[in-house]
């Protein structure tokens, strides 16, 4: 049994705009891994799902099997709770692809965390950006 923490964060200039996502993967205060990627024009919620995507698929990578997520998107972890619908079509595929994935773990929780418990997956969601632009 393999535990872990992700934190992932989505970022957006615009809304829509150049959008970056930020992924880090820790066991207890050990960090395992960490990710930043450019996606594209998206809007914030777009970009959130798809770190939280990644995220999954990366510690799935690594032949982890339970996994605790924080992410400071409520929207997101409202739906993935099933406390909100989702409703928006562009967010509709994403949360389609998510919902088999988190199947795939032995134990899967999620919860929403204050922006100011999520700064390092924000400096990477913006990095992901900024390496992008220059």
């Amino acid at each position: 049994m393999t535990t872990a923490q992700i934190f992932t964060d989505g970022a957006a200039r615009g809304n829509p705009g150049s959008a970056g996502i930020g992924i880090v993967i820790r066991n207890n205060e050990r960090v395992l891994l960490e990710v930043f990627d450019y996606i594209g024009t998206a809007t914030n919620n777009v970009a959130e799902y798809s770190a939280l995507l990644r995220g999954l698929e990366e510690a799935l990578d690594m032949e982890i099997d339970h996994v605790e997520v924080f992410a400071d998107s409520e929207l997101v972890v409202k739906q993935v709770k099933g406390e909100y619908r989702v409703k928006n079509e562009g967010l509709l595929p994403l949360y389609q692809q998510l919902m088999p994935l988190i199947k795939k773990f032995k134990h899967f929780s999620i919860s929403h965390i204050p922006r100011e418990q999520n700064v390092d997956a924000d400096k990477l969601a913006n990095k992901g950006i900024d390496e992008n632009t220059r």
